[in-house]
């Protein structure tokens, strides 16, 4: 396929965080005034306040970012599973329309051998590179170490999530004169592995002590109030190196040459809905930042609409002018921003490994999750036979916290979500499976009608 010259095409920029809750942000609700570089530009550009990953697991999630399709798709539907070789990257389609590459920070797509160097060939297609595969497992809040093109160490000094973006503007810097393609890969705020906490900058974490608490952390525990500080530090130390980037844009005369697109894998439930952080069906596990902002996405405004992470290879690629491959499985949000919304999903689904075999389809009421009985989620990437886990009203019950999974009142809603589900899995890849009804519960509430299930 021919593609034009990468002159005139703006510069893409992706700065994707690792664990980091929707309602981390001022936009999203937060009181605390953790984000305020991106809540500005949020405002001035394009915000999705109802963006979800379509895979609450670093690895797959990752997988499914840079190929545009779902971890069943491209065979990485748990971690330590490589990228395949023969994978199409969003590096190759920007590299052939003529685009410098860069990827920095964490990987997590090698999926053999050490934890961090990368073989040539399993790094997705990207020219410039200074990564490493499990960036949690070769590198400390200060002690920053990344790969080199050669497989070098390279020890970068600062502050982690400093070291990146220093290392980030540098490539932006010597890039400035020709179109580029950079994905920033950061760890923050994902926990650190090895000691089990969430080490902010010091001086940080202090400053959020006994702070505002999400009313699903605040009612289910969990160990938020040991780790939440950290964790707002943490975030709080990315939003201003969100702001040095744009900085750095700005200085070099590239800012409104350049999309610059914030998300991030999954969220984070602090152990409220099983032994860990994520890797479940709740929105405290798939709900996601997501603001975009440069060319094309100037006063785009809120998108009231449900996005999926699987939206934004192809944003990101039309964006740039550039044909999405008919393999990508999400659409781009262009036509979102000129308010046409005809077609549109009206739900999202996710996939769900290695803790279960589930699947969930969100919309903007409903949450319908289910679980494959006895499946290894971390051997079974699908199930044939799956039984309903959780249902959720979020218009009356935002924060999940009653399961009405069961209850007679709500057959009829389940019987639809149950429809949806198994439609949106065909159209993913997978085979129909058979989903067995919970066991019925008596509901004293009025039924839910026809009509409310659709919404």
């Amino acid at each position: 396929m021919s593609v034009a010259p990468a002159a005139g095409r703006p510069n893409v920029v992706v700065f994707f965080t690792d664990q980091q809750r929707s309602d981390t942000l001022g936009v999203n609700g937060n009181p605390l005034g953790l984000t305020p570089n991106l809540d500005r530009v949020a405002r001035a550009h394009t915000h999705a306040p109802h963006a979800f990953t379509c895979q609450p697991v670093c690895g797959p999630a990752r997988a499914c970012l840079q190929t545009g399709q779902y971890a069943t798709q491209v065979g990485c539907f748990r971690n330590g599973l490589p990228l395949p070789r023969q994978a199409r990257t969003l590096a190759h389609e920007f590299a052939a329309a003529g685009y410098r590459t860069g990827y920095i920070g964490k990987w997590h797509l090698h999926g053999g051998g050490p934890p961090g160097p990368v073989p040539v060939s399993r790094r997705g297609g990207y020219e410039y590179w200074l990564a490493s595969d499990v960036l949690e497992f070769t590198s400390d809040a200060y002690d920053t170490v990344l790969y080199d093109r050669r497989n070098r160490p390279v020890k970068l000094p600062g502050y982690r999530v400093d070291a990146l973006t220093d290392a980030a503007i540098r490539f932006i810097d010597a890039s400035a004169r020709e179109p580029f393609f950079l994905f920033i890969s950061y760890l923050e705020p994902h926990f650190q592995n090895h000691r089990d906490d969430y080490p902010a900058p010091a001086g940080y974490a202090e400053r959020y002590t006994g702070a505002w608490m999400p009313p699903d952390l605040a009612a289910l525990g969990g160990t938020a109030a040991q780790h939440l500080p950290g964790y707002y530090g943490m975030v709080r130390r990315l939003d201003e190196a969100y702001g040095r980037l744009q900085d750095a844009l700005l200085s070099l005369g590239l800012a409104d040459r350049t999309v610059v697109a914030y998300t991030s894998d999954h969220g984070c439930h602090f152990r409220t809905r099983n032994d860990e952080y994520k890797r479940s069906a709740h929105d405290s596990s798939i709900r996601i930042p997501l603001v975009l902002s440069g060319p094309g996405f100037d006063g785009g405004g809120q998108l009231g609409e449900l996005i999926s992470l699987l939206d934004l290879p192809p944003t990101l690629l039309a964006a740039a002018g550039l044909t999405v491959p008919p393999t990508h499985q999400g659409r781009s949000l262009l036509p979102l921003l000129r308010r046409q919304r005809q077609g549109w999903p009206t739900e999202v689904l996710v996939q769900i490994s290695e803790s279960q075999v589930g699947r969930a389809v969100r919309t903007q009421r409903w949450k319908y999750a289910v679980v494959a009985p006895g499946a290894d989620g971390t051997q079974q990437a699908a199930s044939a036979h799956y039984r309903e886990e959780h249902l959720y009203d979020l218009q009356a019950d935002p924060w999940e916290l009653t399961n009405l999974v069961g209850l007679e009142s709500h057959r009829e809603v389940a019987a639809r979500l149950r429809q949806r589900l198994c439609a949106r899995l065909v159209a993913a890849g997978e085979d129909l499976p058979t989903i067995e009804p919970a066991p019925a519960r008596p509901a004293g509430q009025r039924r839910v009608t026809a009509a409310e299930a659709e919404q």
